[in-house]
C-alpha cells in the first residue's frame, strides 16, 4: 500500500513499474501494434516483430496480445511465452518444449533433436484441432545469432497450406541493426510486418496520466496541465520514467500534505530521478507560475533603480 493512496483518495497504486494490463491504454503507437499483430496473425503470417525503446511499453502490449489471443472468438490459440531471452539453441528449444507442453522422456528431454520432434508433434496436433500455436519472445534484442537462426528454422515448420508456428519478436531497436548483418538476411527476410513503438507526445501523456489516475481511483485534477507537461517534457514521453516521476511527484506532495501535485513537487522528482531532465525551453515557464510575484517584483526594483539613477544623472 503506497503511503499517499489513502491521502488522495486512490484504491491502487497509480504508477507502478510492473506492466499491468489493467492500466493499459490504448495510445495510438500501441493499438496500433496491437491490430498488426492480430491481423497478421490471423491471417496467418509467420513472423512479426515489435521494437520500441527501453521504458515505451513493449512488455504491456506482449501481453495484452496474449490476453486478446486468449479472448478471441475467431479462432483458437495456444501460445507459449518466453520473457527471459536464452543465450544458446539447446536452451530455447527447451524453453519451446516445456511451454507447448511437450510429452517427453525424462532420459531424453536434454536432448535437441528428440526434443524437436515432440515439438513438431505437438504442433501437428494443435493444428489437426484447429489450434494455431504462436511462439512470444520478448526482449529478443538479447538472442544470440544461433538462437535467432533456430527460431527462424522453427517457423519452417508447416504443412502444405499453413505454418505450425507463427513467432512474434518484442525488442530493443538493436535487434533492427543485428538483422542488418550478412548471416542474419535469412531471418530479416522473414519477418512479414514489423511496428516500432515511439514516444508518448504531449497530448497523449496528458490523457495517459488521466487515465492512470482515473483506473485507480482518484481525481483527473490530482495532476494539473502544467505539471504534467513539465514531467512528460523531463522524461522524453517514455512511459515508465514518466511513471517514476509521477509516483516521485506524489510522495513529495504527500509530505506537505498538498491536495494536488506542485511544479515544485514535480521539480522535486525530476531533481531526484537520473535520466530525466527539465528541457531549456520549460525554464521560462516555470519561472513564471512558480515566481512570478518575486519576479515582477525585482523587475520592479529594477524599473526603479534605474529611473533613481536617470534622475541623479540628470
Amino acid at each position: 500500500l503506497s503511503v499517499y493512496q489513502e491521502h488522495f483518495g486512490l484504491k491502487t497504486p497509480p504508477f507502478g513499474l510492473t506492466p499491468d494490463t489493467h492500466f493499459f491504454f490504448a495510445l495510438a503507437s500501441h493499438q496500433a501494434a496491437l491490430n498488426m499483430l492480430m491481423v497478421a496473425l490471423r491471417s496467418g503470417e509467420g513472423f512479426l516483430k515489435v521494437t520500441g525503446e527501453v521504458g515505451l511499453g513493449k512488455t504491456t502490449v506482449c501481453r495484452m496480445l496474449m490476453r486478446n489471443l486468449a479472448s478471441d472468438t475467431t479462432a483458437k490459440w495456444a501460445t507459449a511465452y518466453l520473457p527471459n531471452p536464452t543465450r544458446s539453441r539447446g536452451a530455447l528449444i527447451s524453453m519451446v518444449a516445456e511451454e507447448l507442453g511437450c510429452q517427453t522422456d525424462p532420459a531424453n528431454r536434454q536432448e535437441s533433436e528428440f526434443l524437436l520432434a515432440h515439438i513438431q508433434k505437438k504442433l501437428l496436433a494443435n493444428a489437426e484441432s484447429g489450434i494455431r500455436t504462436v511462439l512470444i519472445v520478448d526482449e529478443a534484442q538479447a538472442l544470440a545469432d544461433e538462437v535467432l537462426e533456430a527460431l527462424r528454422l522453427l517457423t519452417n515448420l508447416e504443412t502444405e497450406h499453413d505454418k505450425l508456428l507463427q513467432l512474434v519478436l518484442f525488442a530493443q531497436p538493436e535487434l533492427d541493426q543485428r538483422l542488418k548483418q550478412p548471416q542474419l538476411r535469412q531471418l530479416r527476410q522473414r519477418i512479414s510486418f514489423a511496428h516500432q513503438i515511439t514516444p508518448l507526445s504531449a497530448a497523449e501523456f496528458r490523457a495517459y496520466v488521466d487515465h492512470r489516475i482515473m483506473v485507480a481511483g482518484g481525481a483527473p485534477l490530482l495532476f494539473p496541465r502544467r505539471v504534467v507537461d513539465l514531467i512528460c517534457g523531463a522524461c522524453g514521453g517514455v512511459p515508465r520514467l514518466g511513471n517514476i516521476l509521477c509516483h516521485k511527484a506524489l510522495m513529495a506532495a504527500f509530505g506537505p500534505g498538498h491536495a494536488t501535485v506542485s511544479l515544485r513537487d514535480a521539480m522535486a522528482a525530476i531533481e531526484d530521478t537520473e535520466g530525466a531532465r527539465i528541457q531549456i525551453w520549460q525554464w521560462p515557464v516555470i519561472l513564471v507560475r512558480e515566481y512570478g510575484a518575486m519576479l515582477a517584483l525585482a523587475v520592479s526594483l529594477g524599473f526603479a533603480v534605474a529611473l533613481m539613477i536617470s534622475i541623479l544623472r540628470s
